[in-house]
């Protein structure tokens, strides 16, 4: 058959063509994005959408009418692509929302590209094809000049009607569900884009008045303790908290082959407190999140990331807390301060200084900027002058060598894997993470020998998950198995270490509660002897506390918390949701509750209600 003949036929039947081009796209993207795909959902779902835009196109298009049918194929087709990979990469559907943080995107390509799979890439094959016909000699002069069919108006009309209507059955019923994803499995992944373009935002935020501390220890169901455990045993020592990219709990103690693959954390965890049941709670913001938890106590936003949401506000903060009593306070990152707003939540945290990519040069440079041996060893110094003022300081250090996807270069290995290990995202993450406990390790002699870490008490931490789930292949997946010795699940994946360290004051213990990074403030607050009177928290102090409830954001669907046994994750309400026992072998008997449930939802919105109410900072009269 001719160019010409195919294009004739192309263009007499654009409605139909399309709609079948589209349909194929659509399966694509649901069977990368949910569980289970019935055969019949896509067509319910996604293609009244579709057919609502292309009676538009059939009603007021007469001209050029196969040119806007391929634009509008090319806009969905983007949609598609663009829900693949941002689940490949947050496990999340990617909103108009995220269109935010462009330029966060870009600075971390390498991490997208790894996430590839070639057959992704077909779903622009159509596209191209019928761009490349478009543009040769006649056919070019032909796709000019054809005017293609007009469908019938009545037979529009009344396709037009019944697509709107089955939008609406789809959209309309499913408004309320708590999960994102199984919210847009029900309504259609085009039904869901546009309903979050013009879904008004209906939370009602709580009047300032209402939002006490009591008021959220009685939510949470603890009690202050009259004589806390530990109270000021480290008053007057540095504070020092170190930040581990992508640093999962599942290193802690690991060997592959009679090798440890972080035999520095390991010694640190065994001497000191270790709290194994430690849990992330960031979101879109990844580690700029988790800076923002940690320094505030308070919960990310239900939008974007926290770094870019609350950077205007007077932010209560562990900087200022800590400057109360006496301590100078500073920031450590190799990457540039712009990167997701770090210079403008600096200030709002009130740091005295911060040091990044400006300070640390470009030696050694591993991603986005220096080495984590960089980071550490010109730390040192500063820290060094800084004690040398007769202050003591509080210094978070943020590392980043070991950043998605995790390809450091191979003289940075410390330890040799296995044949089955390599080239496997699963080997290159614990390279790249051998690489980050060897500096680490390097850090901790560094202040020894300046006299730094006896006088300091250490905080040290994962940031954020690093092996999601959603992107593993199955040699991943039996990689992760044969670590863990079952399947590789949601608890273990968001499961970060914990451990706080300090001569004279920690000793070998193995603290069993649990905690998210959202406790780490008020924990160093009852360890320094600093006072949270005026100072709102939704963390609690981990020496001193049992029970604890984590609402979760983001990374899993809204609703979902950590509670004593088990992760619960929603489905539309509490009703149909889905429990994980924290144990992660089904030992455990999960007994997660309605009242939980409701609890978590009301502490997300007790914090989104204070911190949105805050009151704006002045402008930095530095700048």
């Amino acid at each position: 058959m001719s160019l010409s003949a195919t294009n004739r036929r192309i263009s007499t039947r654009p409605f139909i063509f399309f709609t079948i081009v589209l349909l194929i796209k659509s399966y694509l993207a649901w069977y990368v994005t949910f569980d289970t795909v019935p055969t019949w959902q896509p067509l319910v779902t996604e293609i009244p959408f579709i057919w609502l835009v292309f009676c538009l196109i059939e009603w007021f298009a007469s001209k050029r009418k196969l040119m806007i049918y391929n634009a509008v194929n090319l806009l969905f087709t983007s949609v598609f692509f663009a829900v693949i990979m941002y689940y490949k990469y947050y496990g999340v559907i990617v909103t108009y929302h995220a269109l935010e943080q462009v330029n966060q995107v870009t600075a971390v390509k390498n991490s997208v590209f790894s996430l590839l799979d070639p057959y992704f890439l077909f779903i622009f094959t159509d596209i191209i094809v019928l761009m490349v016909l478009s543009f040769r000699g006649k056919n070019k002069r032909f796709w000019s000049a054809i005017t293609p069919r007009r469908e019938k108006r009545t037979i529009v009309m009344g396709l037009f009607v019944v697509s709107f209507a089955v939008c609406l059955m789809n959209v309309w019923p499913n408004r309320a569900s708590m999960n994102e994803i199984k919210k847009a499995e029900e309504m259609g992944i085009l039904n869901y884009e546009a309903y979050t373009i013009f879904k008004r935002d209906e939370q009602v935020l709580l009047p300032p008045e209402q939002i006490t501390q009591d008021a959220i220890r009685n939510i949470k169901g603890i009690q202050e303790p009259s004589s806390p455990k530990l109270w000021n045993a480290a008053e007057g020592k540095n504070v020092i908290v170190i930040q581990l990219e992508s640093f999962q709990n599942f290193l802690l103690g690991l060997k592959i082959d009679g090798q440890e693959v972080t035999p520095n954390m390991n010694k640190l965890m065994s001497d000191n407190f270790y709290f194994p049941n430690f849990y992330q709670q960031v979101g879109q913001g990844n580690t700029s999140d988790a800076e923002f938890i940690v320094n505030t106590s308070f919960y990310i936003p239900p939008r974007g990331a926290a770094t870019m949401v609350y950077a205007g506000k007077d932010l209560p903060s562990m900087p200022k807390m800590l400057q109360e009593k006496g301590y100078q306070t500073a920031t450590f990152h190799t990457n540039v301060v712009e990167f997701w707003n770090r210079k403008e939540m600096y200030s709002a945290l009130g740091f005295d200084r911060y040091y990044d990519q400006a300070f640390f040069g470009e030696e050694d440079t591993v991603f986005f900027g220096p080495s984590d041996e960089v980071l550490y060893r010109k730390t040192a110094e500063e820290l060094e002058k800084m004690q040398q003022t007769g202050n003591p300081f509080y210094a978070q250090v943020i590392s980043m060598t070991a950043h998605h996807p995790y390809s450091t270069p191979e003289e940075k290995d410390h330890i040799t894997l296995p044949e089955r290990y390599q080239d496997t995202f699963v080997g290159d993450y614990i390279r790249a993470q051998s690489y980050a406990d060897y500096a680490l390790g390097k850090f901790i002699e560094d202040l020894k020998e300046k006299g730094i870490w006896d006088k300091s008490l250490i905080v040290v931490y994962g940031d954020h998950l690093g092996l999601p789930i959603y992107s593993l292949n199955k040699d991943d997946e039996e990689l992760m198995k044969e670590i863990y010795g079952r399947e590789y699940g949601y608890t273990d994946m968001i499961n970060i270490p914990l451990v706080i360290a300090s001569p004279g004051i920690t000793h070998p213990a193995v603290f069993e509660q649990i905690g998210g990074q959202v406790d780490v403030l008020p924990t160093i607050a009852n360890l320094t002897g600093a006072s949270l009177e005026n100072h709102i928290h939704f963390g609690q102090d981990l020496l001193n506390q049992t029970y604890n409830i984590l609402p979760q954001r983001y990374y899993l669907p809204s609703g979902s918390f950590v509670s004593q046994q088990s992760l619960f994750i929603t489905g539309s309400g509490f009703q149909d949701g889905t429990e994980y026992p924290l144990a992660g072998d089904g030992a455990s008997k999960p007994e997660a509750s309605e009242a939980e449930y409701n609890k978590a939802l009301e502490l997300l919105n007790y914090s989104d209600s204070y911190v949105s109410q805050l009151p704006d900072r002045e402008p930095d009269a530095s700048k």
